[in-house]
């Protein structure tokens, strides 16, 4: 394996969008929406966006999905499971479709204006800055994340994402030539 490290794969934290935990929903899905991050010429949306406080600690972090959960109106999120999902099950009137569309977007609208710090996850892990490409791999892998903050000095310097590592391991694995190792 290449002795790639992470700082040799991260985004630098100034390149990558992050938010304070006190904006809200509506400002975070701005934030996902007028973002793009170019790494090696190649353009993508964020998949996370990385919160931090007052004092830019980094408190946690949301991803799309956890602002689709904080939209859910209220009145959904109490019905039960069961109940929820024979709502959404059935066929309905087309009529019917548009008169509560209405509600659930005038629902949405309203939780929208909670605080991002309602909605985001913890983190639960990070890399240190000279840590190898195989233990970001280990920890994406076990514990099932696609984004690591990459730390220097205490300080959040950047983030490696799996779609990066990805790549790193796809050129290797997909190289046309194998050179012989070369001795030391």
């Amino acid at each position: 394996m290449p002795r790639k490290l992470a700082k040799d794969l991260m985004i630098p934290i100034d390149n990558y969008p992050h938010v304070q935990y006190w904006i809200t929903l509506k400002d975070a899905i701005h934030e996902f929406e007028s973002h793009q991050i170019e790494v090696s010429g190649k353009y993508s949306l964020p998949r996370v966006l990385l919160v931090f406080d007052d004092e830019n600690n980094l408190v946690g972090m949301v991803r799309r999905r956890d602002i689709l959960r904080g939209l859910e109106p209220n009145f959904l999120r109490t019905m039960s499971i069961p109940h929820r999902k024979q709502l959404f099950d059935m066929e309905v009137d087309p009529n019917l479709v548009d008169l509560s569309t209405g509600t659930i977007r005038n629902a949405m609208q309203a939780q929208a204006n909670q605080p991002i710090s309602e909605v985001m996850q913890p983190i639960g892990s990070t890399v240190e800055y000279d840590d190898h490409m195989a233990k970001i791999i280990y920890k994406m892998v076990s514990r099932d994340y696609a984004l690591l903050p990459v730390i220097k000095n205490g300080d959040v310097v950047g983030v490696v994402r799996s779609v990066d590592v990805f790549h790193e391991i796809a050129e290797l694995i997909l190289k046309t030539s194998v050179e012989p190792p070369t001795e030391e």
